[in-house]
């Protein structure tokens, strides 16, 4: 569930202070490592992008 709304918060440009929200998920047990590790890729992809406008 708490994966699902990161990834759609994300891809939907709510990208500010995502990658602290993703450490204290991960750090609860709340993310798997599978899910952590695509969060935090697609979050990167999306600052590259919002950086490269």
């Amino acid at each position: 569930m708490i994966y699902r709304v990161c990834k759609r918060m994300i891809e939907r440009g709510a990208v500010d202070g995502m990658d602290e929200k993703l450490d204290v998920f991960y750090a609860a047990g709340k993310l798997t490592t599978d899910e952590y590790q695509e969060l935090c890729a697609l979050l990167t992809e999306k600052k590259e992008q919002s950086d490269g406008k």
